[in-house]
């Protein structure tokens, strides 16, 4: 393995890992936060219960996220120093407001989850609204700074380096809004249908109390909109793609020639030596009307890209059918439950049940599969058109020997997280038969106590 794909190999590895706890560390806030709100509305203590439960669940998430968090901004300067030096200065700022939102949600987490006992409702209910707040507020900036590596903007480049730096016109930069709202909306979706998943499981084991009927509610509320909202985004940014990255565009479709009236591949797999794609099903000039609403448009192929500046075209192509593949498998399991929900039997519905169980992972998996269409696509670009990966790796020999130590202690950690949450979960199947809710210990006042 040379050290380039050792390098890149560790990020990728790094940056799977992260943007795990990095979603739901988005998302979750909002729906402890929700549940709180529904107990002081209803005063039913199982939504008191959902919401510590949510709460613990979200730390523990939180803390492994941070750590992860972590070591990806000390691998930036590692592997990629002529990267950070060059592009230091432009999205430094990014980083840095990054920064402060993270250490913003640390602070108000650790207010919420030790303040029920020192707080109003209205205040602790606020504590919970300012950590969603600065989690959406950490992935977009985030997202911004990946988003000008695919269109970068907002300097002047003159002996070699960026000059004349616009910091809001970096911030704004034309992929920014696009990808930082598809960011988040795959953040709350992805966290919803896992969440509901995990509950789905929980009531066809039994648990039929209010806890878990509550709980697949609210996640299914907080992931089910933007799930359907998720095509439009998608459908937004794949336009942006194809104006300022078209050959990204054409390793995502297939498309190995310029065409006019160019067709869809649903599925297939690109066979880069033939330029052809082998098993896909193609819809006629469908590509051409999804972009452009022209179904005689003409749609920029590989063939107008040098060889050399091609992505790995196979690679591309079948993440980004398994990313939308999966969304549309999300957006059905939502509108069945919407359907149920309406008629009542959300929660006697085995066979929805059972379906949400299987398709709980289905958002981390498009997440996960978006962000090589993201990566990959932009290759052998670390900025796009302006500096390759190859130059930007660290001189340094021997990467393979901390990707393949940073491989076992990421694999070590996710033992660990999983069989803390398995614990976590476990506990809520022990419902109080006069509560609805986990059993807990009465705290004074009469609160009660499931954190």
């Amino acid at each position: 393995m040379s050290d380039l794909l050792a390098a890149r190999s560790q990020m990728a590895m790094s940056l799977g890992f992260h943007i795990i706890f990095a979603v739901i560390g988005v998302a979750m806030p909002l729906m402890m936060t929700v549940a709180e709100w529904r107990w002081t509305r209803t005063g039913d203590p199982a939504y008191l219960a959902l919401a510590r439960r949510w709460a613990k669940g979200a730390a523990i998430l939180f803390a492994v996220g941070a750590v992860s968090g972590t070591v990806l901004s000390f691998e930036l300067g590692l592997l990629w120093p002529r990267f950070m030096e060059w592009a230091g200065p432009i999205i430094g700022p990014l980083f840095a407001l990054e920064g402060f939102a993270f250490f913003t949600e640390a602070i108000f987490l650790g207010i919420y989850l030790y303040g029920w006992h020192h707080l109003r409702p209205a205040l602790h209910i606020a504590a919970g609204a300012v950590v969603t707040a600065s989690g959406v507020t950490s992935a977009v900036v985030v997202t911004a700074a990946n988003a000008w590596m695919n269109t970068p903007a907002g300097f002047e480049s003159a002996d070699g380096f960026p000059r004349n730096i616009q910091p809001w016109t970096v911030m704004t930069n034309p992929h920014a809004l696009h990808e930082s709202l598809h960011m988040v909306l795959a953040a709350f979706a992805a966290t919803g249908l896992l969440v509901a998943g995990i509950h789905a499981v929980l009531i066809l084991r039994g648990a039929h109390d209010n806890f878990h009927r509550h709980a697949l509610a609210i996640a299914l509320l907080v992931g089910g909109i933007p799930t359907l909202l998720q095509p439009l985004s998608g459908d937004a940014l794949t336009k942006a793609v194809a104006a300022h990255q078209p050959a990204k565009l054409a390793a995502m479709e297939a498309l190995f020639h310029t065409a006019q009236g160019a067709s869809f591949h649903l599925g297939g797999l690109p066979d880069e030596e033939s330029q052809s794609v082998l098993y896909a099903l193609e819809i006629p000039r469908a590509l051409s009307l999804l972009l452009y609403l022209d179904p005689q448009a003409t749609v920029v192929g590989l063939d107008r890209t040098p060889r050399q500046d091609w992505p790995p075209v196979a690679v591309v192509h079948v993440a980004f059918q398994i990313m939308v593949g999966a969304g549309l498998v999300m957006m059905i399991l939502v509108l069945w439950a919407a359907w149920r929900w309406k008629q009542g039997r959300l929660y006697v519905d085995r066979t929805l049940l059972w379906c949400l169980t299987l398709g709980a992972p289905l958002g981390l998996l498009a997440i996960e599969c978006g962000w090589v269409v993201t990566e990959v696509g932009r290759q052998p670009w670390i900025i796009y058109e302006i500096m390759r990966t190859s130059e930007a790796v660290t001189p340094m020999p021997g990467i393979v020997v901390p990707f393949i130590l940073f491989t076992l202690l990421y694999g070590l950690l996710a033992l660990i997280v999983v069989w803390t949450l398995w614990r976590h979960i476990a506990a809520t199947e022990r419902p109080d038969p006069l509560s609805g809710s986990p059993r807990a210990p009465a705290l004074p006042g009469g609160e009660v106590n499931v954190g």
